[in-house]
């Protein structure tokens, strides 16, 4: 198909604040419902984590790469994960590539020190900022993520594809490039979701405004006709029950967290099994408040966790 039919319509972002006052206030999954075991929190982190098992070091901006983290730990179930959540620095869809780049040497290196022989950015918009600089300065295997514009232009019947994401993600080269190779004659129609993250951050999956906002940034895609929506950061696979919902179940959803475990096993395919009897650990790192960080993973993740605190040079 010629890429000179390809179209592509840039919904424009929110401007203003919503007034959601008035809104009326559903039964909501939040952090108010997760009682985590207490604990005390630590300003100090583990130089390393005792195991003689291959450990991947997985990072996002916040809490968003957990849903990366699930399809990896099914997937490797032989391996110790590694998972720092910038929260300190979220969002990092308004953050400069300079910024983000920044913050993702620091984080692998803090990774690489805790014996990570892989690193995955579970983040859009730091893979398009940060992955080749971070290929270029360290000698392990990168693995980044993308907008899932390709399998999303293979499975759409109206040949309109609507992509949920930040604006970083949005306006990097990377996106352009993605657009240019696999549009062909597939109109996209991006929305820019800010305030999403946020929610997701503070564990409202089901609350009045992020419904509102759900609401808000699908309804333009919506009404172009698009009948499959990408989940264009890690953060919206957890809210994709109540996008379902508001757009309608015969909308397709597709994000690409269960492809990169797939890339994470071609890279490191003697995690595939686990050894004999082996329980694998699950460590967590926050740049954020420990016990709000505490409150969100145990949420995502489904499982009580520790999280300690990303040393502060990080």
């Amino acid at each position: 198909m010629a890429n000179a039919s390809r179209r592509t319509t840039v919904v424009p972002g929110i401007a203003k604040a919503l007034d959601l006052g008035a809104l009326a206030l559903r039964p909501a999954l939040t952090l108010a419902n997760i009682t985590p075991r207490p604990i005390i929190p630590t300003q100090s982190v583990p130089t390393s984590v005792p195991s003689s098992a291959t450990r991947i070091g997985v990072f996002d901006s916040g809490v968003g790469g957990l849903s990366v983290l699930k399809h990896i730990r099914a997937a490797l179930p032989g391996a110790d994960l590694l998972y720092v959540a910038d929260s300190g620095h979220v969002p990092y869809g308004d953050k400069s590539p300079e910024y983000i780049r920044e913050r993702s040497l620091a984080i692998s290196r803090f990774l690489l020190a805790q014996d990570a022989a892989a690193i995955v950015i579970a983040c859009n918009t730091a893979t398009a900022a940060a992955a080749g600089t971070l290929r270029a300065a360290f000698d392990v295997p990168i693995i980044g993520m993308e907008p899932a514009v390709k399998p999303a232009v293979a499975a759409t019947r109206s040949g309109v594809v609507g992509v949920l994401a930040t604006v970083g993600t949005l306006e990097s080269a990377r996106f352009a490039a993605l657009l240019q190779q696999y549009a062909g004659e597939v109109e996209i129609v991006t929305q820019a979701c800010p305030g999403l993250v946020e929610q997701v951050e503070a564990g409202d999956l089901r609350g009045a405004r992020t419904r509102a906002l759900v609401e808000r940034y699908t309804q333009p895609l919506l009404a172009r006709g698009a009948d499959t929506l990408v989940l264009g950061c890690t953060h919206y696979p957890f809210l994709r029950d109540l996008i379902a919902e508001v757009a309608g179940k015969e909308i397709v959803l597709i994000d690409t967290g269960a492809a990169v475990a797939r890339q994470v096993v071609r890279m490191l395919p003697s995690c595939v099994a686990p050894a004999a009897n082996a329980k694998r650990v699950a460590s967590f790192w926050t740049s954020g408040e420990v016990v709000a960080a505490q409150r969100s993973i145990a949420l995502l993740w489904g499982e009580q966790v520790m999280v300690s605190a990303l040393p502060t040079s990080k």
